[in-house]
């Protein structure tokens, strides 16, 4: 060989020497590709061809109490439940301008839409975009429909199947409707952009949103014009959120919604509302409300000043004056401060059969005297409690602050009845009402306790609640004096796991039991023929209770015409079950003949509780406990038989001797 000449040497070792650079360069190419930029573009990359959907999953239902009625099938009752829907959209740039105007026509007809203007469908196929939503909640109905046609028609114009598609999604579904409504309430139509979770618009729906709530899943799917979008790779299963079981009984409820509405057509009434409560557990079976509010509309209600009211819990959010229903739980404050005072070696204040003089109504302190409706000159405590006289139960109450003070009378109010204090249901906005104190005063710097306080107090004025504050009073008072805390809730389940139960709960006796038999004696005489709530007699069974009528106040001053009427009563009378709570707010202010002032409680709200009662009983075939009280010309009637029939009698009687 010959030698190589110096100058094809250096060529050679020109070329090795670059072969060896590119050869480098493509090595530093490849590391910083694959290896320091390779999740870069792999990200990129797997855009191009892939795409991952939000898998959604249930979220938890809330679900009806069903063991009331003995021999009710175990059965599972969803009040509301997540039903699968879809979203359509469809990807512009795969669709050929020469398609877009048949294919945009044909789905605004499928799905009632509208096919050209402004946002319509028509406009969508014009966005420079991969993905457009045209409708959300399509039905599987729907959507099978559409692509009926949409599937032959892609082949036909060559268009990839995947230009149109659906998205899997959970909308709630209310199987009763309206029933429940304002309590429920429900979720909005769109979700939390970042961890597309639904959003509560209130009620229960968003006290236990923790609970309800699941967490979605992810699917990758591959952009491909035959990849269809039904199947993909499922990388993170959804997890659906917890049930809610409620002490609702749904059928209960729906007697109570029927009956109220008509209560409050029947008073020309604003509103009203019907809460029905096991005084011994606290658990409540209805809490209805007219106007209702329908969670499916619930864009409607909010975007209406005039219906925004119906969105709201009122049992819970509405504070008013009490009135007359005061009037028990005075007498038993008066009851225990007889209890203190013989734990203190001290006489009594006062006899629940002594005759004491009602008819001078001047308290220290008052400008005005207090008056009663009607006249009367001697009552004891049964006839004052059945003709609910306010001078009465302000007298006991004069005689309480007067041997125990202010301070020990406020805290039997406060801490032992819960007035002042949040009853803990399980709803929103609950308020706490207002109770007076001593020691605090207004806005305007005026004291909230003077001398005449604790007698307005005594018959319902000066102070504000709500109605779940006013049955959980009663619930004590008429349960023997235990502690009890409403709620609607019995327990939360997760995947077959009790991660909640309200039956856990402790109970504290606060006072002595004969303390609840002597207002139950006394309720009694109310709702039978001398007392003011007589249209609350349910025939066959016994009950007692107590109507209030107060007025309310209008740009600062107590109305005449516009008043908050109650009735509140319980069943069966001995032990009761079952406590009832009617509120009509505002009935129409009218006389009629033969009848009288109609806006009274004992008139435009007894008749409802009785009318719920009745339908409950029917409802869970519990026996009459007082087969002969029924009305004149029944079969069964039997006057002298009928429970309490000779207690009214003796009270009546007494009445009559004493103030003639």
């Amino acid at each position: 060989m010959e030698k190589l000449e110096a100058k094809d040497f250096r060529r050679l070792l020109f070329l090795a020497i670059t072969m060896l650079i590119l050869f480098c360069l493509i090595i530093f190419q490849f590391y910083k590709l694959q290896i320091s930029e390779g999740l870069k573009w792999e990200k990129q990359a797997k855009a191009q061809h892939q795409f991952s959907l939000v898998e959604p999953y249930k979220r938890g239902r809330f679900i009806a109490c069903n063991d009331l009625k003995e021999g009710h099938p175990e059965k599972h009752y969803p009040l509301v439940f997540d039903v699968k829907k879809y979203h359509l959209y469809i990807d512009p740039i795969s669709i050929h301008e020469d398609y877009r105007e048949e294919i945009s026509l044909k789905i605004g007809e499928h799905l009632s839409l509208d096919w050209k203007g402004k946002n319509s469908v028509r406009e969508q196929f014009e966005k420079k975009s991969r993905s457009r939503r045209l409708k959300k909640w399509v039905s599987e109905e729907e959507k099978e429909l559409l692509l009926s046609w949409w599937r032959p028609f892609a082949r036909w114009k060559k268009i990839p199947s995947n230009a149109l598609y659906f998205e899997e999604d959970y909308q709630r579904a209310y199987p009763y409707g309206k029933l429940l409504g304002n309590v429920l309430h429900t979720v909005r139509d769109d979700r939390d952009p970042d961890t597309q979770k639904a959003l509560p618009t209130g009620g229960l729906e968003l006290t236990f949103d923790s609970y309800l709530q699941g967490n979605p899943g992810k699917r990758l799917l591959l952009r491909s014009p035959g990849k269809a979008l039904e199947g993909g790779l499922l990388v993170n299963h959804p997890e659906d959120g917890a049930d809610v079981y409620l002490t609702i009984d749904h059928y209960i409820q729906a007697i109570a919604e029927e009956e109220i509405e008509r209560a409050v057509k029947g008073a020309g009434a604003k509103s009203g509302w019907a809460v029905m409560m096991n005084p011994n557990t606290g658990e409540v079976y209805a809490l209805a409300q007219y106007p209702f509010f329908d969670p499916s509309e619930y864009r409607k209600y909010y975007n209406d000043p005039e219906l925004l009211s119906a969105t709201k819990v009122r049992a819970i959010t509405d504070c008013f004056e009490p009135g007359s229903t005061m009037k028990p739980i005075s007498v038993a404050i008066a009851l225990m401060a007889n209890e203190e005072l013989k734990r203190q070696g001290k006489e009594p204040i006062f006899d629940p059969t002594d005759m004491m003089p009602v008819n001078d109504g001047t308290f220290p302190g008052r400008k005005n005297p207090i008056r009663d409706v009607g006249t009367h000159r001697y009552l004891n405590m049964y006839l004052a409690i059945q003709k609910s006289s306010n001078i009465y139960v302000a007298k006991l109450i004069q005689r309480v602050v007067g041997t125990l003070g202010d301070e020990w009378y406020r805290k039997q109010l406060e801490e032992v009845f819960g007035f002042g204090t949040f009853t803990g249901i399980e709803l929103p906005s609950e308020s706490p009402g207002l109770l007076p104190s001593p020691t605090k005063t207004y806005g305007n710097g005026r004291l909230q306790w003077s001398t005449p306080t604790p007698y307005s107090l005594s018959f319902g004025y000066n102070l504000l609640t709500n109605s779940m504050q006013l049955l959980r009073a009663y619930s004590i008072m008429i349960n023997g004096g235990y502690l009890v805390k409403p709620t609607i809730v019995k327990k939360i389940v997760k995947e077959g796991k009790v991660i909640f139960d309200h039956s856990d709960q402790e109970q504290k006796q606060v006072f002595n039991p004969k303390v609840s038999r002597e207002i139950i004696y006394a309720l009694k005489s109310v709702t039978k023929p001398g007392g003011g709530g007589v249209r609350a007699d349910i025939p066959g069974y016994t009950e007692g209770g107590k109507s209030g009528t107060t007025e309310k106040i209008i740009k600062g001053t107590y109305s005449k015409k516009h008043h908050y009427s109650s009735f509140i009563g319980f069943t069966p009378a001995s032990n009761p079950k079952f406590l009832l709570y009617i509120a009509i707010d505002e009935p129409e202010y009218r006389y009629m003949p033969g009848i009288g002032k109609t806006y009274f409680g004992g008139r435009c709200a007894a008749p409802a509780f009785r009318h719920i009662m009745e339908k409950t009983y029917k409802y869970l075939g519990i026996p009459p406990d007082d087969p002969h009280g029924f009305p004149p010309g029944h079969p069964e009637a039997d006057p002298e038989k009928a429970d309490w029939s000779e207690q009214v009698n003796i009270l009546n009687e007494l009445y009559t001797n004493w103030n003639r």
